[in-house]
C-alpha cells in the first residue's frame, strides 16, 4: 500500500499520536475535512454537464485536481474522444483547482482556455491533472494534462480563470 493509501499520505499526517486506532490507519481530522470537501464537489456536480459526461473527480487540491472521464458516451461520429469532451474534462479539473485556490466566499471563471490534441483515443478512460501555472489574487492559469490509460497525452491544454468575490 503506497502512501496516498494511507494515513500517512493524509494532509495533516504528522505520524505517531500515541493514539492507537489513528496510528492503525485511522484519518486524522484534516483528512476527514478534506474527504468531505471531495464529497461536497462531488455532490454540487450532480446534474451538470459533468455529470452527463461522468467524469468522476479523484483528487482535488488548489495546486493539483485529477479527474477521468470514459471515452465511451463522448465520441464524435468516427468513434473518436471527441475534442470538446477533452477540453471540457478540461475546464472542469481546472476550474475547480482555480475556485480551490479562490477560497471561501470567492469564485473561479473561465475566460479562456485552448488544447491541443495529441492522439486518437477509442477506448477506456482519459485521466486530465490541472497544476498552476500562475495562482494570483485575481487570476490564476493551469496547465491540463489529458492522459490514456497508458499513460500516453492525449491532450494538452491551459485555462486562465478570473477570480471574484461570489455575489450574496
Amino acid at each position: 500500500m503506497g502512501d496516498e493509501d494511507s494515513a500517512a499520505g493524509t494532509p495533516g499526517y504528522t505520524g505517531d499520536t500515541g493514539d492507537a486506532a489513528e496510528d492503525a490507519g485511522a484519518v486524522p481530522q484534516a483528512g476527514l475535512d478534506a474527504l468531505h470537501a471531495l464529497d461536497a464537489l462531488r455532490e454540487s456536480m450532480r446534474g451538470t454537464l459533468i455529470e452527463r459526461m461522468q467524469i468522476e473527480l479523484l483528487s482535488a487540491a488548489p495546486d493539483r485536481v485529477v479527474a477521468r472521464m470514459p471515452v465511451s458516451g463522448n465520441t464524435q461520429p468516427y468513434g473518436l474522444l471527441h475534442g470538446g469532451a477533452s477540453v471540457a474534462l478540461a475546464e472542469t479539473v481546472g476550474s475547480i483547482a482555480a475556485m480551490l485556490h479562490a477560497g471561501t466566499g470567492r469564485i473561479a471563471v473561465g475566460v479562456d482556455i485552448n488544447a491541443t490534441h495529441h492522439r486518437a483515443v477509442t477506448e477506456g478512460f482519459v485521466t486530465g491533472t490541472a497544476t498552476p501555472l500562475s495562482q494570483g489574487r485575481t487570476v490564476a492559469s493551469y496547465q491540463i494534462a489529458i492522459d490514456d490509460a497508458t499513460g500516453r497525452r492525449v491532450c494538452t491544454a491551459r485555462l486562465t480563470c478570473l477570480l471574484r468575490v461570489a455575489a450574496p
